[in-house]
């Protein structure tokens, strides 16, 4: 139970003269004050995130792999893909920063209430963006590595002779649903963790704003 919760329990009790008496606004600048900070971590995590994930990619541009991909028409479709990803994630930025001075601003439970609710919004769509860029990175990938990637023309080539072509196919295409099940099961495991949590709280001062609005 956090000092919120225990001066809620206490507030306004007429057989306790020793605790304070809270009045609305009291309580009202405590749930102000929880739900400022929880966006602003927010905003700090979900930059922390794309740090990580800029390091990574820089990491392994050199890789055999990567070289490889960018060999074939992939390469260039990945640029054109993450160019696109920066844009709308530092829109998701900016509209989380937006949603933290909002809400340190706010006057009103009412007006608080919505922004809650919009800050809630952002974060599911910024969750839902990730895990569909990834999907569609990865089928774009794989569809242009089919049709570009000489090593891998030519093992369906070599399969194709050998009337084999059907089960490389379903071994590439199982692989990668498996490697990408993997990655977007880890990727919610994490946003459950973190943004969960702290869309939870969010949600928990949402509901008692709505007490207090009565």
């Amino acid at each position: 139970m956090d000092a919120l919760d225990i001066l809620k329990k206490d507030w306004n009790k007429k057989e306790n003269q020793n605790f304070p008496k809270l009045s609305y606004n009291d309580i009202y600048k405590m749930i102000l004050k929880k739900s400022s900070s929880i966006v602003k971590w927010i905003f700090i995590i979900s930059l922390l995130e794309f740090s990580f994930w800029t390091i990574i990619s820089f990491g392994i541009k050199d890789t055999e792999d990567m070289i490889r991909i960018k060999e074939t028409g992939a390469g260039t479709a990945l640029n054109v893909l993450m160019v696109l990803s920066y844009a709308i994630l530092f829109y998701f930025f900016y509209l989380f920063y937006t949603n933290y001075k909002k809400i340190s601003t706010t006057d009103n439970a009412k007006i608080l209430m919505e922004n809650i609710l919009k800050t809630r919004r952002t974060v599911r769509l910024y969750v839902l963006f990730n895990l569909v860029f990834i999907v569609i990175s990865t089928i774009t990938v794989l569809i242009i590595e089919f049709q570009q990637d000489q090593v891998l023309i030519s093992k369906i080539n070599i399969a194709t002779a050998n009337g084999e072509v059907f089960l490389l196919y379903t071994k590439i295409i199982l692989g990668t649903c498996a490697i990408l099940a993997i990655t977007i099961g880890l990727l919610l495991g994490f946003y459950y963790l973190i943004y969960g949590i702290l869309l939870k709280r969010l949600n928990s001062n949402y509901n008692e704003l709505k007490k207090i609005d009565l």
